[in-house]
């Protein structure tokens, strides 16, 4: 499939937002590599400055957590004129102004994804599916394992893991997710 000229300033945005999630993933991966704990606090400062940034040209709700602006940036609201506009003028604001991604950074966003889904087992929903390979991990997903998102135990058990995740998943991504947005 061939893309436009005005959809590459959103690739590299999302690409740039995926980056940024991978450092916040973890601090070590199965790729040798290692994520320091400076690289996890630049990662997250470029995120919340790349977040003002678009928030100043426009996208008053565009959110702070690089997970939920990979999100965003990948949905169908990403063609919103605002967002079109924005991210070409934010784009500097990321590593590599959003153009690189390694492979090792998707298993990094996985791993941590992986370890929401553990730590919610541990917290007492022993049917919590793991993600995807891709590291989906869908509302029909969770039905077909027995996870009713209404059960009252279910945000608390998530908002306590979203540590293990080191920014990847975040309390107001939980809650989009729980409310179906």
């Amino acid at each position: 499939m061939f893309r436009t000229p005005s959809r590459l300033p959103l690739a590299a945005a999302a690409i740039a937002a995926s980056t940024v999630i991978a450092a916040c993933g973890t601090n070590s991966s199965n790729s040798g590599r290692h994520v320091t704990a400076a690289q996890i606090r630049q990662a997250e400062q470029d995120a919340v400055g790349f977040a003002d940034c678009m928030r100043s040209h426009g996208v008053p709700n565009f959110p702070d957590s690089p997970y939920e602006q990979k999100q965003m940036l990948s949905a169908s609201s990403a063609q919103a004129p605002a967002i079109q506009s924005a991210v070409p003028a934010c784009s500097h604001l990321l590593p590599h102004g959003g153009q690189s991604q390694s492979p090792a950074h998707s298993h990094v966003q996985i791993t941590a994804m992986l370890a929401f889904a553990r730590c919610l087992r541990s917290h007492g929903f022993a049917d919590f599916p793991d993600p995807t390979r891709s590291g989906a991990l869908t509302h029909q997903m969770l039905a077909t394992a027995g996870i009713n998102l209404q059960q009252p135990a279910l945000v608390p058990a998530a908002d306590a893991c979203v540590g293990v995740t080191h920014g990847v998943i975040t309390k107001t991504a939980v809650a989009r997710f729980v409310a179906g947005q």
